[in-house]
């Protein structure tokens, strides 16, 4: 007998309780924690370095997320390596370790339906990494004012706050790769292995796999100006294949205002521009327009996929 109602009841149940379950689950609570400890000796470090050349730049608020001091990498190097894993870990086994359990046909014997089912699931993910992301970016900003001495500008608030939906969607898609494997693999440990394979080829291996592909599809015979720029633009395009890539650059404009591009530079672009003068932010998000957007569309790319494959999946244990 077919049910009836909207394929979206019991959404807002489905999001409830998954977002219940990640925020109490030990896996979660030790990922927060090394993340925490991470982000504070980051800032410290930062903030130390920063001390004596706060007075000499408005963004010198930004740097704590960028400045690194050895032996510790700077805060955006931390979330790049861990916010992968912790997305990893909300969505390997979403959908399979339902199943395993015998709770997946007994949850879809109610009126709930499918859509609502997946959809929450990626909603509740969503949602506590925007709490992890948020809690972060607070206790960034406190040692800040704590170490630097001084308030963060109006703009540096919302390029922050930019950086944040960037950092989400780049969770997002890490999380949505999980989920869908979560449907195409019945186990649990293999969609986990799937997901980080995935991570550890895109992270390690595309940044140099990119730059032979594009010695190969764009060799320079005559060693000519054009060819080398044809090849480096490939080489770009296909790194930027990779949201390691679209990510690191969504960041680096937004928190150096003093970037004006992310591929080659010709002198025609810096004609009337002052060396090292920031650009406005409306500037500097159409700069990182085109990387931003396609870590939202690559979310809901994964996510569509995943939703495709669980629509026609089996789902008796």
């Amino acid at each position: 007998m077919q049910r009836e109602g909207s394929p979206w009841t019991g959404l807002a149940a489905v999001a409830a309780k998954e977002l219940a379950d990640h925020l109490s689950s030990t896996r979660m609570v030790i990922l927060e924690i090394l993340v925490v400890i991470a982000a504070i000796g980051a800032a410290y470090t930062a903030g130390e370095q920063l001390k004596a050349t706060v007075a000499e730049s408005s963004f010198a608020f930004l740097a704590l997320f960028t400045t690194a001091q050895a032996p510790l990498p700077s805060f955006v190097s931390f979330l790049t390596f861990f916010v992968p894993l912790i997305a990893i870990g909300l969505g390997f086994d979403a959908v399979n370790g339902e199943q395993n359990r015998g709770t997946l046909s007994r949850i879809l014997s109610q009126p709930i339906y499918r859509d609502a089912l997946l959809t929450g699931k990626l909603m509740a993910g969503m949602g506590t990494l925007a709490m992890v992301l948020v809690a972060l970016w607070l206790l960034i900003t406190g040692l800040g004012i704590l170490f630097l001495g001084l308030p963060p500008s109006a703009e540096a608030v919302a390029r922050g706050l930019w950086f944040l939906v960037a950092t989400l969607f780049y969770g997002g898609v890490w999380l949505a790769a999980a989920m869908f494997f979560s449907i195409v693999f019945r186990q649990a440990t293999t969609s986990a292995m799937a997901s980080l394979g995935l991570w550890l080829l895109l992270v390690v291996l595309w940044p140099l796999a990119s730059q032979f592909l594009a010695q190969a599809l764009e060799p320079i015979r005559y060693g000519l100006p054009q060819e080398q720029l044809a090849q480096l633009n490939l080489a770009h395009a296909l790194a930027r294949l990779s949201p390691n890539t679209l990510y690191g650059e969504t960041v680096t404009a937004l928190l150096n205002p003093s970037v004006r591009t992310l591929g080659p530079v010709f002198m025609a672009q810096l004609e009337g521009a002052i060396p090292g003068s920031p650009l406005p932010l409306a500037q500097s998000l159409l700069v990182i327009w085109p990387q931003l957007v396609s870590l939202i569309a690559a979310t809901v790319l994964l996510f569509a996929l995943g939703y495709l494959v669980f629509q026609r999946r089996e789902i008796r244990a």
